[in-house]
């Protein structure tokens, strides 16, 4: 895998860091605040932001993220080839995201996707980048294909709305990203059995525009929301991301990533054949869930924190871990963790964080019984047919 391109520890500062009540998500003491350096976790009240982020008329500044390019007639079905969703066919302006799994199936890379009929352009988390450049050359073989590093060039807005942005088109096709989100793909399948899923209002989006332009934004008055608010919008709306939700083991059906990252009619791929086990035979080891956090005076808990069912003799078990937290401008403390199978979804939950405990009410995301979907007959056992 990549080690990016652009020296992850080398970030410059947005210009969006000049705008009144900016802190830096790098100074931020928050998992991800190394590889988020650079933008701002908020500009003086994220309550606020988050309002304005989720009715469309903020946006949020990724310009630390990572933008790669794939140039020739070879590229979709090359992606294709090597990825879990079906892009062979993806035609000009439409979106799609796709994960680089490795030969057991665990996540290596998620990908955003949207093709302009000359490039294929690839949206990517700054620390996720790392490699994967270099593994790409690596991996040509015929193909007539070009990868590149664009990063320099191009910068990543986010928003949930329609603002008036100048949005890149190299090649006459906006590059405009819409999250596929909001609702399960052609070939996906969906674990969740929510009666109405959060994220049938998740309208978010990252526009491309090329990097000359960022400092004019900075300046304009449109209104901006950190880092932080995405966070909590994210949260809310069940969205997995590859820097908190995956970790070394992680498989797509954990964390409900089928819906819109992998098509499960499609040809060969690396993983491919746990894909299709856990989906069709058996049950992902581990399940996402949203937490609801009580009794939050003080600090959040952290990334990585554990997730414990309290015992009544005073022995807790340890069944998982905070992937993500925020402060919902209407939820309140939320947080995404990524628990064992068999815990029971009526548990209420303790998280462990800085030697105190946090009450948790579980909201499941990816049921226990989840997998096996295929429709297996029984065979008879021996001696059981009549002749």
């Amino acid at each position: 895998m990549p080690q990016l391109i652009n020296n992850p520890g080398s970030v410059m500062s947005s210009e969006f860091l000049n705008r009144p009540g900016a802190v830096s998500a790098g100074d931020a003491s928050s998992a991800g605040a190394q590889t988020n350096g650079g933008v701002a976790a908020h500009y003086g009240n994220p309550l606020s932001e988050q309002h304005c982020l989720a009715a469309g008329s903020a946006i949020v500044d990724l310009s630390h993220r990572a933008v790669i390019t794939i140039t020739g007639p070879d590229r979709l079905r090359w992606i294709d080839s090597l990825t879990s969703q079906s892009v062979a066919r993806l035609a000009p302006g439409a979106s799609t995201e796709t994960l680089l799994l490795d030969i057991t199936g665990r996540i290596e890379c998620a990908v955003r996707l949207i093709d302009d009929g000359t490039d294929l352009w690839l949206l990517l988390e700054r620390e996720e980048a790392s490699g994967l450049l270099q593994w790409l050359d690596s991996m040509k073989f015929m193909m007539r294909v070009t990868p590149a590093d664009r990063s320099v060039d191009f910068a990543t807005i986010g928003t949930l709305g329609q603002p008036a942005l100048p949005v890149a088109t190299p090649h006459g096709v906006p590059l405009l990203w819409r999250d596929p989100w909001m609702s399960v793909s052609q070939g996906g399948y969906q674990y969740a059995v929510a009666t109405r899923h959060p994220a049938a209002s998740w309208t978010y989006s990252e526009v491309l525009m090329p990097r000359t332009e960022l400092a004019g934004i900075a300046a304009s008055a449109i209104p901006v929301a950190g880092l932080l608010a995405l966070e909590a919008l994210r949260i809310a709306a069940w969205r997995p991301r590859f820097a908190t939700e995956v970790d070394g083991k992680t498989i797509p059906h954990e964390l409900d990533w089928l819906r819109t990252a992998v098509h499960l009619n499609k040809g060969c791929y690396r993983g491919q054949e746990t894909v299709a086990k856990v989906h069709n035979l058996g049950h992902p080891p581990r399940r996402l869930v949203m937490l609801y956090l009580d009794g939050l005076d003080t600090g959040l808990p952290v990334r990585g924190d554990v997730v414990v069912v309290p015992d009544q003799v005073g022995q807790d078990k340890s069944v998982g871990q905070v992937t993500s937290v925020a402060r919902h401008f209407e939820l309140g403390s939320i947080a995404l963790a990524v628990i064992k199978r068999g815990t029971d979804p009526d548990s209420e939950l303790l998280v462990r964080t800085a030697g105190r405990d946090i009450p948790a009410r579980q909201v499941v995301i990816v049921p226990p019984d989840a997998g096996a979907s295929a429709t297996v007959p029984r065979l008879p056992r021996l001696g059981s047919v009549r002749r």
